[in-house]
């Protein structure tokens, strides 16, 4: 993969892992269990990292981080935030699985087309882990609502 596609394909993940930290911070306000929105934060928090360190890969590689994703992230993540709110907290959960599933598999992608970076691969490699281990708490406390229901 040529250093352009790997800037634009870095850019396309600004713009997710933006929209990702102000959709859970905007959920984290939409929810009254008190585990789920300090678990909402914390999740933000993760994905405030991501966002961090794919701005410095991209950086690091002479590109120029995405406005658009600096202007859209936080409006479409809001934006997702109030309505998965308004569905119920099964509903967030299950929307948030949706979302991080669909990461995780551009993520695997992006990994198998990256090339020889170790640092790029490493940087992947530790977002998806973290995404995959929010789907497992997503997952599993669906499992437990559902259970309580």
């Amino acid at each position: 993969m040529e250093k352009a596609e790997i800037i634009k394909k870095l850019n396309w993940f600004y713009l997710l892992e933006i929209n990702q930290v102000h959709l859970y911070r905007m959920q984290s306000r939409q929810v009254d269990d008190f585990y789920l929105q300090k678990t909402l934060e914390r999740v933000a928090e993760i994905e405030q990292g991501h966002v961090e360190n794919i701005r410095a890969k991209i950086v690091e590689l002479g590109g120029i981080p995405g406005m658009f994703g600096e202007i859209a992230g936080p409006f479409s993540g809001s934006v997702a935030g109030l309505a998965t709110g308004a569905a119920g907290t099964v509903a967030l959960l299950k929307a948030n699985i949706q979302l991080e599933e669909k990461a995780m598999k551009d993520y695997r992608d992006f990994i198998l087309q990256a090339g020889k970076d170790s640092d790029l691969f490493n940087l992947l490699w530790s977002n998806l882990i973290d995404e995959d281990l929010h789907t497992a708490w997503f997952s599993n406390k669906v499992q437990e609502l559902e259970k309580r229901q």
